[in-house]
């Protein structure tokens, strides 16, 4: 086993070499299996990197694995890649399950340590049944501009911090602290530069999930779907979070997967989600495939109505950073601090949680689903 800190590269391409690298391990597995590189963006060398492959005799379920969907939380997605592909691959009945891993949906936000994509459009909220983006949806939201879009070069961290905790104090969430997150959690789709902006038309990178989302529901009788993220939840544990649309108690998941931290949510509540929009693909078009989608947050802050507004704070002030920039050097480097503190930790304590809760949820979907090789 390697060490903790190897798991975790330091630059988008280090993390990819080693995706590259373990396809040799999984092609052993899977003779079939094939590793895939599509361009994506502007910028040149941005790859969503894919090793795809069939059961080796029958396709009666596939195990799908997707990071970097939010850019700078696909390093520790991509541990989980690495730690699937090194230590748990042989363990799964490669007869009749095959298996599809991406790295970097987001290759962009992952290179440049963001969470967007480089039209700032949380892809998390870009994928729709329907073609045309909604607008005017987010009422809270139009309610909260002056906290969610940048309003100029930040002249001061500390007076920008505490401008922004006074707003909120004195009531301009008109709704208070429910207002803020049903703003945070629901997406908007008409400031560009404001955060949680769904796109005003799909991104290549949803366009692409898409397309694979609708090829293993074609192919295979279920598809099993482990989606990683960081930031929210509990300190170094896992959550796994779940649309309604599955329609199991988050009492029911607990037992059935063996996981301590469960959260469902309605898809009335967020627009554009990748879970969503995979659930609705199976309803409408593959009605007899049988899903289980879900992301699994490692969390960093915590849960307290402090960490929510210190992640609120960092979302808002990096994407202030990023659109006016800052006067002071100090300033810039604090929230760069803050962002990385959020999405990719370097405590050795939080990467060591995050290989152990992320080795035990993947073990409780393996166990649930029946993945293992039948021995004997």
């Amino acid at each position: 086993m390697k060490a903790i800190d190897e798991y975790f590269p330091k630059t988008y391409e280090e993390s990819r070499e080693v995706f590259r690298k373990n396809f040799d391990i999984i092609k052993a597995l899977w003779p079939n299996a094939e590793l895939t590189s599509h361009s994506i963006g502007k910028e040149e060398d941005n790859t969503i990197d894919m090793i795809y492959a069939e059961g080796t005799e029958t396709n009666e379920r596939v195990l799908f694995m997707t990071s970097g969907e939010h850019g700078i939380e696909g390093y520790a997605g991509a541990a989980m890649l690495d730690v699937f592909a090194s230590e748990l691959a042989d363990l799964v009945d490669a007869k009749r399950t095959g298996i599809c891993l991406i790295h970097a949906l987001n290759p962009w936000g992952m290179k440049h340590f963001r969470r967007v994509t480089e039209n700032n459009v949380d892809l998390n909220r870009n994928y729709l049944v329907d073609s045309s983006m909604p607008e005017d949806i987010n009422k809270e939201y139009e309610r909260l501009l002056k906290l969610f879009l940048p309003d100029g070069k930040i002249k001061s961290y500390l007076v920008e911090e505490s401008e922004i905790r006074n707003h909120m104090s004195k009531g301009v969430v008109a709704e208070g602290y429910s207002g803020l997150m049903e703003a945070k959690g629901m997406g908007q789709f008409e400031f560009p530069t404001g955060v949680y902006y769904g796109g005003k038309e799909k991104e290549e990178s949803a366009i692409f999930l898409s397309s694979i989302q609708r090829k293993l529901l074609s192919t295979f009788s279920k598809v099993i779907h482990m989606d990683w993220h960081t930031a929210l939840g509990p300190t170094k544990e896992v959550t796994m979070v779940m649309s309604e649309t599955d329609g199991r108690s988050e009492k029911e998941l607990k037992k059935e997967y063996g996981l301590r931290n469960v959260k469902t949510f309605s898809p009335a509540d967020v627009k554009g989600d990748s879970t969503n929009h995979f659930y609705e693909i199976k309803n409408l078009e593959f009605p007899q495939t049988r899903l289980f989608s879900a992301l699994f947050e490692f969390g960093t802050f915590g849960t307290s109505m402090s960490a929510t507004i210190r992640e609120f704070l960092t979302i808002t002030l990096e994407n202030r950073l990023y659109h006016e920039g800052a006067e002071h050097e100090e300033d810039r480097q604090k929230i760069l601090s803050e962002f990385k503190a959020m999405f990719y930790p370097d405590e050795h304590d939080w990467r060591m949680a995050v290989l152990t809760e992320g080795r035990n949820a993947i073990k409780g979907v393996f166990q649930a689903e029946g993945l293992y090789t039948i021995r004997g």
